[in-house]
């Protein structure tokens, strides 16, 4: 960190609890959810949350990713494989979510002078680290070429890419976000992305670059461990994390105009899904 207390120093966390997929809860609810939540942050309505949430099987496409010149076809690929997809209200490339990878949300509230968005990445990798405090290999954060949605704080064992972190800030609050790939095959999850860019990209377009997906670069934290992860475990690490550094957490769900909130924003991403079909 840069001499500044950690972000995850806060005096009481607010957890949200969302990791139990089932068939009422999409995806395009997860990221309507933390655009209420940071609003409520934001304004001083709600303390700092963590959020955590679990989907089945799901491509969560980028605004980019949208510009394809054959999405239609890859859309396609995937409705034909039985995978749902959606366009996220962010930057960034194609990811999968499934039963077996953990998204946790941090929430903060804005400072007068602007969280830099280095220090957003820090807090989440610390908090990772922490999770993982037992564990002998190190995880490094860098950018894994060849990894889908590649970026500089990609985290990784050996080289294998196993979680990827996100920012998003809306309404002096600020999300950020990682997906944790706790079981399950990582070379399955790249090769199925790597599929959809080889059909959404058309012969025709040489010219626009995408992620030239390597599977063998990506692997989920029970294979590169070597032991039977869950999700419920990472639950457990996770409240411990928090419990360390933290004077109160408490559960929650929605409440009060975050209800109302929630609805405008759900309004907003289900809209914006709408238009990639048009």
């Amino acid at each position: 960190m840069d001499g500044k207390q950690s972000l995850l120093h806060q005096e009481t966390w607010r957890i949200i609890d969302q990791s139990t997929p089932h068939m009422n809860f999409h995806a395009l609810q997860s990221f309507a959810m933390d655009d209420t939540l940071c609003q409520s942050v934001g304004n001083g309505s709600s303390p700092a949350i963590a959020r955590t949430w679990v989907h089945f099987k799901t491509v969560v496409l980028g605004i980019q990713d949208t510009k394809l010149p054959a999405l239609h076809e890859g859309l396609q690929f995937l409705e034909a494989n039985r995978v749902d997809w959606i366009v996220r209200n962010s930057g960034g490339l194609a990811v999968l979510l499934d039963e077996g990878v953990l998204n946790i949300s941090l929430i903060f509230p804005d400072t007068e002078k602007g969280i830099d968005i280095n220090r957003g990445y820090d807090t989440m990798l610390e908090l990772v680290r922490m999770m993982f405090g037992d564990i002998h290999q190190p995880i490094a954060a860098r950018e894994i070429v060849g990894s889908y949605c590649p970026g500089s704080y990609d985290l990784s064992i050996g080289g294998k890419k196993f979680a990827g972190i996100s920012q998003r800030r809306i309404r002096r609050g600020v999300a950020v976000q990682i997906y944790l790939c706790i079981n399950g095959s990582g070379q399955e999850r790249a090769a199925l992305i790597r599929e959809f860019y080889k059909q959404a990209r058309s012969a025709e377009s040489e010219t626009i670059i995408y992620p030239q997906v390597r599977p063998e670069v990506m692997a989920s934290l029970s294979e590169l461990l070597g032991e039977r992860l869950s999700i419920q475990d990472m639950m457990v690490r996770l409240y411990t994390a928090l419990k360390s550094v933290s004077e109160r957490i408490y559960s929650s769900q929605l409440q009060g105009e975050e209800l109302e909130w929630y609805a405008k924003y759900y309004e907003r991403i289900i809209d914006r899904n709408k238009r990639v079909l048009l």
